[in-house]
């Protein structure tokens, strides 16, 4: 009986896991592209794009990621519930809110040169980052839209559109940086606004699925424009922490970018830097996928009001995690000779990635499990404490260990990526020791309240959101 309840939740993740983890290696292969154009076009190119792409996630795509993590517990629980109002209703709020967002971002970007030739970057690498990161702001705008549409068909389990979508979007994106880069010879300029018109290809793909299916629920239910925009405490309550927990594991590795440029042989180490930020998205892009899954039947389950179930799914969730962990750390082995070659040839570069493929393997022995691991805190409302132990780790733990390894024991380069496994080391340790004594009943009592709150208006079996 318990080997058949196992099996059954594994199907039931490997439905929306395997889907997710497809669509992100597609999605991932943009960032791939863009950094083999870089690579292309020279080696302060690269290490300037790697300046400007770390600029824009710590200040742009972090942010947005993290306002639109804020909308997952209340989607999932929602949808848990058979409430599809809420659904459609967050869904609208989250995209105005990221738009309203994004302004003062773009602010920020047009005035960015200043900022990073303050804190010590090469004025050489500060120009490349300035063009790149002015012919993003298409790109920061396409994302207001596509992360909570991504979410919003998670929550129903909608995944294979999304995938579609982004397969659509590649077959043009190298056509479009060979005519943008080599063709117009627009350089760093065609590669920023190939990977905006990715990310509107896939938004295009996407709306045209959602105006012609009849299996998803419509973002839009025939209420007035403003109807809809009341009482946004439960949302932005979720959001203020889901954008402190992402920006502040996000923000560890672009500041490591940042700082690489700091220290001697800046052009290397940024290019160096760049590539493994590179080498850890494609690895994140698993645990990643465990941690959407977990968060959306964590969250349908509570919702259900279903709390066993709920901590069968963690379990199962967790070891999963653990696994992938494992098989990460034996792919960056089998590799570290060959893996920088595939982006440059520049030797000072290769040997530093060579060095630190072991020590990132090591780190996602952490990050797989700590990761799946907040995906279930999120999938039940628990932002807050997620934001916190977050915070702990990688500013308490890591950014202590990092400065030690650097300043006194002058190990450069390396050290901070020893900093980031002591991070990841603790920031495990306290997500598990925290569902470890998670009280599941209490967690659908708090799924109950969440739903209520977030404007149950008349009936929400209406079936005019799914016409």
């Amino acid at each position: 009986m318990f080997g058949s309840q196992v099996m059954e939740e594994l199907t039931s993740l490997g439905k929306i896991i395997f889907p997710l983890v497809i669509s992100n290696l597609i999605f991932y292969s943009k960032s791939l592209i863009s950094m083999f154009f870089l690579g292309h076009l020279g080696k302060t190119e690269l290490a300037g794009g790697s300046l400007a792409i770390g600029f824009a996630n710590i200040t742009g795509y972090s942010v947005m990621k993290g306002l639109a993590t804020g909308m997952e517990p209340i989607c999932g629980q929602a949808f848990g519930a058979r409430k599809w109002t809420v659904l459609s209703q967050t869904f609208k709020q989250t995209l105005c809110l990221l738009l309203l967002g994004s302004v003062p971002i773009i602010l920020l970007w047009l005035k960015m040169e200043p900022i990073l030739l303050l804190i010590g970057q090469s004025k050489t690498l500060t120009s490349v980052a300035k063009v790149y990161l002015t012919y993003s702001i298409p790109e920061l705008l396409a994302q207001a839209l596509l992360s909570p549409l991504r979410i919003f068909l998670t929550a129903q389990s909608l995944n294979l559109p999304f995938t579609l979508s982004a397969t659509f979007a590649m077959i043009l994106h190298i056509p479009i940086n060979c005519f943008l880069v080599i063709y117009l010879d627009l350089g760093v300029k065609g590669v920023a606004l190939a990977s905006a018109c990715n990310t509107l290809n896939t938004n295009l793909a996407l709306l045209v699925y959602l105006f012609y299916t009849e299996r998803a629920i419509k973002p839009w239910d025939g209420q007035m424009v403003f109807g809809c925009y009341r009482e946004w405490y439960s949302l932005v309550k979720h959001m203020i922490p889901s954008v402190a927990s992402v920006c502040l594991e996000w923000w560890w590795y672009e500041i490591m970018t940042v700082l690489c440029g700091l220290i001697d042989n800046p052009e290397t180490n940024v290019a160096a830097m760049g590539i493994l930020i590179q080498t850890t998205s494609l690895l994140y892009i698993f645990p990643h996928s465990i941690r959407s899954g977990l968060s959306m039947r964590i969250g349908k389950e509570l919702g259900a009001e279903a709390p066993a179930q709920a901590k069968q799914t963690t379990i199962i969730g967790l070891i999963i995690a653990m696994v992938c962990g494992l098989l990460a750390f034996a792919f960056t082995i089998v590799v570290k000779g060959i893996w920088g070659k595939l982006y440059t040839k520049e030797p000072e570069v290769l040997e530093l990635i060579s060095a630190v493929l072991p020590i990132l393997g090591f780190c996602e022995l952490g990050n797989c499990p700590q990761t799946a691991a907040c995906g279930i805190l999120i999938g039940s409302a628990r932002t807050i404490l997620g934001a916190c132990i977050n915070f702990c780790s990688f500013y308490l733990v890591g950014l202590t260990v990092s400065a030690l390894a650097v300043l006194r024991f002058n190990m450069g380069f390396l050290g901070l990526w020893f900093g980031l496994a002591a991070a990841q080391a603790a920031c495990t340790c306290m997500m598990i020791c925290t569902l470890v004594f998670t009280d599941w009943k209490h967690q659908v009592n708090r799924a109950k309240e969440l739903t209520q709150a977030t404007r149950d208006q008349g009936n929400d079996l209406e079936v005019d959101l799914l016409s």
